[in-house]
């Protein structure tokens, strides 16, 4: 029998109410792939990791598990150890102040990544360092909160956007998770202050450049997943325009997040804005469960492309956001976690892996997305998936002897050597968010401690033996909380849960039961590999429209929705807007990332860099790109996305104002398409305004890395033409 048959058998066995052994051996060590680690205690309450990196001594910590395995226990430790050393005074990077040191009492992102960067941090503090030093949370998070330096633009507090694909925002537009972290600080008054003043501005300044109000979506690249080409379609490598106009559902579920706290916020404040953040949020919500639920594959896509086009592609963190906010409802909270495929040694954090790319996000599993994985399971009491996470994340640090960054896929190794395709290509020790993913895993994984102190556990029944040995009960010691658990009499089962709790001074002991969850067996029956992606249609003019063909068997889409399946070729009318084609491979059950679009059909192209001025045909809705040149830095990193507001007066028509955004390039490239309306014969006129983008903001004097940072603020291109031609979108715009 396999491997993955093996476990797939044992967890038929658990929801059958058998006692299956955890990642914990009966021996209290790791076994694993050929390799084993083993903890000793020591007189002093530190311990000795022995692991296949050797031997690691872990000083006492002020944070305490007391159990029957000293494995359990002395993780617990090494991961505050971990965190001891990610806690600093000063940090650095080498594109900031020239790699200098700038003062900081804050947490570092990790060994190899000596920053504060925002989603990482953020994340991590939402996970467990708010509860472990508010203090120094707050500090980070500050670190991240940035005010205007160019007098031209609308001043504010913002959440900064780190470098990113294109020059970062809008491009990359996840900086909205720094409030899925703010919430559980706000009890310092200064800090919740800033906290409303940062919610408001920065969600104003997000609905303003990338909220699509056709789809009621926001615009922009996946949050942690920022390495395009791992995840999105090879040709995003040089040209990222795609990737601002397509939608994320990860950073939608953080928009949606951002704007439920500013209407707790604006509640509290008695704001007259409450009304709109509440009637905005559901909104999201809604319009989150139309676009990204897949009812074929019972999961919540990854993201979807411009128009909303269907893209067979699943990412964990995503998902579990989507049940840990409550934007999926219960049902879809249990199908999705239940259709997201894993693997012996954990859960990828994409899925269906990429072929051509290397080890990175791309085939492997990282501790802090297992973590939040974690957090849904218990939501919908997934007991297999639960006790699934605690052992990968535990068995991970034990066998690495560190919170690593992340691990390959299969063997759940730190490196894998396969030539071009080695990876983890970058594999950090003490990495900020899987500290904190492991520190959640044992306050609130094992112990059930929740964000407003209650105990809510959630134990799997395959945990009891190696945590509670021959003793009845195991004990969480946190700074002025303990929580003890007191294992059942019986355990009839597979998830235990609390019977009652009393108090015992600063002791909240919890009686133990066992329930049977009814949650399906971990799925483990899937490819691990999706389809290669095709080369773009040939599409050319014939008689009765546009005679598409493909290279391959596939499936075509037409700006954005799905035709039908191609093996040859097919004719496609021809409609009065212009037409996008675009292929995907089928390769059994999944559908690869879409091959670059061949557009064909009207389009006036109106040179030079405006004004401009353009006459309708027609009435109706029109779409408006740009030609242009961005060269302030490089496609993978910078500030400098160049990002404008496009005034266009039409005759008898109210003015209208739509944004632009122009990433960094290589050469001539097109920027992303917006909509306007025109009546019929109206001559319009288009003028090109300043907008806004990170090196406007006052932090960024800091940046020395490229364009737009010590030497002030950069938001150029070089506009070469304007281009018209009606839309496929009909009568709205964004």
């Amino acid at each position: 029998m396999s491997a993955r048959k093996r476990l797939a058998f044992a967890c038929a066995l658990l929801l059958a109410g058998g006692a299956q052994a955890s990642a914990i051996g009966a021996h209290d060590d790791i076994q694993w792939n050929g390799r084993s680690a083993s903890m000793s205690a020591q007189g002093d309450g530190g311990f000795v990791l022995h692991s296949p990196s050797g031997d690691r001594a872990i000083a006492a910590q002020p944070l305490t598990v007391h159990t029957a395995s000293p494995l359990f226990d002395g993780l617990f430790a090494m991961a505050q150890d971990d965190l001891g050393h990610d806690a600093v005074s000063a940090i650095k990077d080498g594109a900031y102040d020239h790699g200098q040191e700038i003062p900081c009492v804050c947490y570092a992102t990790g060994e190899k990544w000596p920053y504060v960067w925002t989603r990482d941090v953020s994340y991590s503090i939402d996970l467990a360092l708010a509860r472990v030093d508010a203090d120094r949370a707050r500090n980070t998070l500050r670190f991240k909160l940035s005010g205007v330096r160019e007098p031209s633009v609308p001043q504010g507090l913002y959440v900064m956007q780190d470098t990113g694909s294109g020059g970062s925002w809008p491009i990359s537009t996840d900086r909205v998770v720094w409030f899925l972290a703010a919430r559980h600080l706000l009890d310092d008054k200064a800090f919740a202050d800033d906290t409303w003043k940062a919610v408001k501005d920065t969600l104003a300044q997000d609905r303003l450049y990338v909220f699509d109000s056709h789809l009621g979506l926001y615009r922009g690249e996946t949050s942690f997943l920022d390495w395009r080409e791992q995840t999105y379609p090879a040709w995003t490598e040089k040209d990222v325009r795609y990737i601002g106009e397509t939608f994320a559902l990860s950073t939608n579920v953080l928009h949606y997040q951002a704007l439920t706290l500013a209407a707790e916020l604006a509640d509290k404040k008695h704001d007259a804005s409450a009304k709109d953040f509440h009637v905005q949020a559901e909104a999201l919500k809604q319009a989150i469960n139309a676009h990204f639920w897949r009812a074929d594959r019972g999961m919540y896509m990854s993201y979807v492309g411009p128009h909303a086009m269907p893209i067979d592609s699943y990412d964990l963190l995503g998902i579990a956001l989507a049940v840990t906010t409550g934007v999926a409802d219960t049902a879809k909270a249990k199908q999705s976690l239940a259709s997201y495929p894993t693997w012996d040694a954990g859960s990828p954090v994409i899925w269906p892996e990429r072929k051509d790319q290397p080890i990175y996000h791309n085939r492997a599993i990282w501790p802090f997305v297992s973590a939040y994985s974690l957090r849904a399971a218990r939501v919908v009491n997934d007991a297999p998936r639960i006790a699934h996470e605690m052992d990968s994340i535990l068995r991970g640090a034990a066998l690495a002897s560190s919170n690593m960054e992340n691990y390959e896929l299969v063997s759940q190794a730190v490196h894998v050597d396969e030539g071009k395709l080695s990876g983890p290509v970058v594999n950090s020790p003490r990495q900020l968010w899987s500290v904190a993913g492991y520190l959640d895993m044992v306050i609130s994984g094992v112990f059930g401690v929740t964000d407003d102190g209650s105990i809510d556990p959630k134990l799997p029944a395959t945990w009891v033996k190696p945590l509670f040995g021959d003793t009845q009960q195991i004990t969480l010691d946190l700074k002025g909380q303990h929580v003890t658990l007191v294992r059942p009499a019986n355990i009839d089962g597979d998830l235990l849960v609390a019977q009652s709790q009393r108090r015992d001074g600063e002791t909240t002991v919890v009686q133990l039961k066992a329930i049977h969850s009814g949650a399906k067996a971990l799925r483990m029956d899937v490819p691990q590999f999706g389809p290669e992606m095709p080369d773009a249609p040939t599409v050319v003019d014939a008689p009765k429209g546009w005679q598409v063909s493909a290279a391959a068997k596939g499936v075509l889409y037409l700006d954005g929705h799905r035709i039908g399946p191609i093996e040859g070729s097919l004719v496609v009318p021809k409609g009065h807007t212009r037409q996008c084609f675009q292929l995907t491979r089928v390769d059994g059950a999944l559908e690869s990332l879409p091959s670059l679009p061949t557009c064909k059909g009207e389009e006036a192209r109106i040179s030079g860099g405006g004004p401009w001025e353009w006459k309708s045909t027609k009435a109706g809705s029109y779409d408006v790109s740009f030609d242009y040149v961005n060269n302030h830095g490089p496609i993978n990193t910078g500030v400098t996305a160049a990002v404008k507001l496009l005034d266009v007066s039409c005759d008898g028509a109210a003015p209208q104002r739509v944004p632009v955004v122009m990433p960094h390039s290589l050469g001539t490239q097109r920027s992303t398409t917006v909509a306007f309306t025109a009546p019929a014969g109206a001559t319009c006129r288009f003028r090109m305004d300043q907008g806004f983008n990170m090196s406007d903001l006052s932090h960024n004097a800091h940046y020395t890395g490229e364009q737009g940072g010590a030497s002030g603020p950069v938001n150029d291109a070089g506009v070469q033409a304007m281009l018209v031609s009606p839309s496929p979108r009909g009568t709205s715009a964004p």
